[in-house]
């Protein structure tokens, strides 16, 4: 059990918390908490911070629990060629952060990336390999509080979602707008830059890239 570890299940013992009902409160699997508890998985500062708040105490041990992890990662490249320690690191914390790269409309160059936690193999509930972060390009969007140089976190699907506001490909271009049915051909796509426009395109002429599920907003 690692340092960490013992520390919820402490305190989580004291207040009576069985741990299913800690990985509710938390958004996870009952066997995650088991897990890190046992300390078979190890867990980022955000979800530390998240514990310390549901439990109601500070259990910011996370160095602790990193040197744990660092021992046991330097157990396993005893004899490895130094030229393969990164690849034993990347392998130790895969199942902790992955880096999410961020995109252009185009989806072709990555012009930068953020990391996020993974929890069951899922980020935010998403599979981990479909996930991206997309920069917004122009202030089409400005009705939805969707303005320039914001990042979204975005679901890639070809999924056709009522309602839902997209990066859409249609008469060779791609933009973000709010894809609405019409009928089972019809679709409406939306965008709000000054005004509410609004036009028909058939279903077959739209190709949907993905799916904005929330949009971190530029204050600058």
């Amino acid at each position: 059990m690692s340092r960490v570890g013992q520390k919820i299940c402490k305190i989580r013992n004291a207040q009576g918390l069985s741990q299913k009902q800690l990985a509710k409160k938390l958004g996870v699997s009952e066997k995650f908490i088991k897990e890190v508890e046992m300390g078979k998985r190890i867990i980022n500062e955000s979800l530390i911070d998240k514990i310390s708040k549901i439990l109601g105490k500070e259990i910011n041990d996370i160095s602790m629990n990193y040197d744990e992890k660092e021992e046991k990662v330097e157990s396993k490249i005893a004899g490895i060629e130094s030229n393969k320690v990164n690849d034993v690191w990347n392998e130790a914390f895969e199942s902790v952060l992955k880096t999410i790269p961020i995109y252009g409309y185009d989806l072709n160059k990555v012009i930068g990336t953020r990391q996020m936690p993974v929890i069951s193999n899922k980020i935010e509930g998403f599979s981990s390999d479909k996930v991206i972060f997309l920069k917004i390009e122009d202030d089409d969007m400005l009705g939805f509080r969707i303005s320039k140089g914001d990042i979204a976190f975005a679901h890639v699907t070809h999924e056709i979602i009522n309602n839902s506001i997209c990066l859409v490909e249609y008469n060779s271009n791609i933009c973000v707008r709010q894809v609405k049915k019409l009928d089972t051909d019809k679709m409406l796509l939306i965008s709000n830059r000054a005004s509410l426009k609004a036009e028909t395109v058939s279903k077959k002429n739209l190709r949907v890239l993905a799916r904005l599920i929330r949009v971190e907003i530029n204050l600058i």
